[in-house]
């Protein structure tokens, strides 16, 4: 200050305290315009076309999050806050107004450059395989919220000149209002670590929620909330927390193992039930697939009947329609190229119902791709639905409208 009297007194000056400070507001404003040109409209402007011009990930990244920006929005203020310090006398209001808005925007900005850096660390993390394993996404969340309330409390004991830890002191009264307000950030950030060390949940996986109506892949995984993509295209969103408390299917394991499981069963009418004639043996001794069932078989009842010579039926052994039904459909399995032949493979009875003799096929077929899944289910139950009759068995199916009529029509004649 007394420097910038004595300059203004050799220029003939008469300086008075008022001049003084638009001069040094003058000069920090001028100083201020300088460092802004040069790093925005030189440094930044030559590095984003660099950038832009670059294949390098890292440097797009970057420039996306504007961390460089925010540093030099930050670095601005330290030289302001720095020329506050020199030209102005320490303790005058002018001082103390100026480094103390300098001082804001500095944790301002610092605040803001933490976040970009962190963004850019999450932006990164996408090329390292363990990333994905992990809830990055709701755990930097977590930091910034934190990293906010304590710059928040730094500025606040700024502007009313006392120290943070008095402010944080009294925030131990409030410690209930707190947990009730941030209770959802708090509970998700939880949520998150348990998620990624018990490896429940990762981006990418096929969830199943129905309490929710989620049924489809997860693309984001956040603080409070988890996004999945139905595969009708809707997205439903759920408290992360959630996933903890409640109960969901994930279908990973599902895409790892590489097959996907066929459950389902069809109904066979029991009154069609019986044993097979011979000559409805030696028809179907003609089909490929059943020969080495129908040789084997055959000899081993012939065997038993020649021991147990009677001529009962009841002490008699034959063969069913329905049992031989069952071996053709699981040779008919064995030998589809698109099921798999290393996990479980059956066809079983389930117990008779009202609607009939359930035949259930469980297998896996050797995708996970859901139309080409599909696909495969169909073709299987196409085979099945068309050769049933080859066997002398009938489908079970409730009476139609259809067929109520033509039983009216039938009486009426």
């Amino acid at each position: 200050m007394q420097e910038l009297i004595s300059a203004l007194e050799q220029y003939g000056i008469e300086p008075n305290h008022t001049t003084s400070l638009i001069v040094i507001f003058g000069i920090i404003f001028l100083t201020a315009l300088v460092v802004h040109f040069i790093l925005h409209g030189i440094v930044l402007r030559a590095f984003e076309k660099r950038a832009k011009s670059s294949s390098s990930l890292s440097l797009q990244i970057i420039t996306q999050n504007k961390l460089f920006q925010r540093l030099a929005f930050l670095l601005q203020g330290i030289i302001v806050n720095v020329q506050a310090v020199l030209w102005l006398q320490k303790g005058s209001d002018a001082a103390v107004i100026l480094t103390t808005c300098a001082q804001l925007w500095v944790m301002l900005y610092a605040l803001m450059s933490f976040f970009s850096l962190l963004d850019v660390i999450f932006g990164l993390s996408g090329r390292f395989s363990f990333a994905s394993q992990l809830p990055l996404k709701g755990i930097f969340q977590g930091v910034k919220l934190l990293a906010a309330i304590v710059v928040g409390i730094m500025m606040v004991s700024l502007l009313i000149g006392k120290s943070p830890a008095i402010l944080i002191s009294g925030l131990g009264a409030m410690a209930a209002v707190l947990m009730l307000v941030f209770k959802d950030p708090i509970l998700g950030l939880v949520a998150g670590i348990q998620l990624s060390a018990n490896s429940m949940l990762k981006m990418g996986d096929w969830l199943e929620m129905p309490k929710y109506g989620a049924d489809g892949a997860v693309i984001d995984i956040g603080l409070t909330t988890v996004k999945v993509r139905n595969w009708d295209n809707t997205i439903t969103t759920i408290p992360t927390y959630a996933l903890v408390s409640d109960a969901f299917k994930n279908w990973s394991g599902m895409s790892a193992s590489g097959g996907r499981r066929i459950k389902r069963s069809v109904n066979i009418d029991t009154t069609s039930i019986r044993f097979l004639s011979q000559d409805e043996q030696e028809k179907l001794f003609k089909a490929k697939l059943l020969q080495p069932y129908m040789a084997e078989r055959g000899k081993e009842i012939s065997e038993y009947n020649q021991q147990n010579a009677d001529d009962s039926v009841l002490n008699q052994r034959r063969m069913t329609n329905v049992g031989t039904f069952r071996a053709y459909l699981n040779e008919y399995l064995r030998n589809h190229p698109r099921i798999r032949k290393d996990m479980t493979l059956m066809v079983r009875q389930l117990a008779p119902e009202s609607e009939g003799l359930p035949v259930e096929i469980y297998a896996f077929t050797n995708t996970v791709v859901w139309a080409e899944y599909e696909s495969i289910q169909a073709d299987i139950f196409d085979h099945i639905f068309a050769v049933v009759d080859e066997f002398g068995l009938r489908i079970h199916q409730t009476p139609t409208g259809n067929d109520m009529r033509a039983i009216a029509g039938a009486f009426e004649r």
